[in-house]
C-alpha cells in the first residue's frame, strides 16, 4: 500500500510539474494612474481611448486589431521591447512625431522603466 501511494504521488507532482507556470502581472506601478485614464491591462478589453496594454511585449505597434492608430505609430517597425517601451514613455513625440497619445512623456528613467516592466508583465 505505500508503494502506490508514493507512485500515485509521484504521479501528480509530474503532472503538476508539466503544467506551465504563468507569473502574474507585476503589481501597477502608481504613475500608470495616468495611464489607466485610456488603457486598459485586460485580457480582450475593449480599447475605446487607448489601445488594450495587455500582451503588448513583444507586439509590433499599431498590430492591435480592434484599435485605429496613428499613421506615426503605423510607421513603427521594431516590436515593443523593454528598451522600446522606456523609449516610448519617455519621449513618445521623439519615438513616433505626430502620434495621437496626449502624454508629454516620463522624465525620471527609473518610472519609465518600472512603467515598462510592468507592461511587458501584462501576459
Amino acid at each position: 500500500m505505500r508503494m502506490g501511494f508514493r507512485k500515485s504521488l509521484a504521479a501528480g507532482l509530474a503532472a503538476t510539474l508539466s503544467i506551465p507556470a504563468f507569473a502574474a502581472p507585476l503589481p501597477r506601478p502608481p504613475a500608470f494612474a495616468m495611464c489607466a485614464a485610456c488603457h486598459k491591462t485586460q485580457p480582450g478589453a475593449s480599447s475605446p481611448m487607448g489601445p488594450n496594454l495587455w500582451g503588448v511585449g513583444g507586439r509590433k505597434p499599431a498590430s492591435l486589431t480592434g484599435y485605429t492608430f496613428s499613421p506615426a505609430l503605423q510607421k513603427l517597425q521594431q516590436p515593443w521591447t523593454r528598451a522600446t517601451l522606456i523609449a516610448f514613455i519617455t519621449d513618445p513625440r521623439k519615438i513616433a512625431p505626430g502620434n495621437r497619445m496626449a502624454y508629454a512623456g516620463q522624465k525620471d528613467p527609473a518610472v519609465a522603466a518600472a512603467l515598462a516592466d510592468y507592461m511587458l508583465s501584462l501576459k
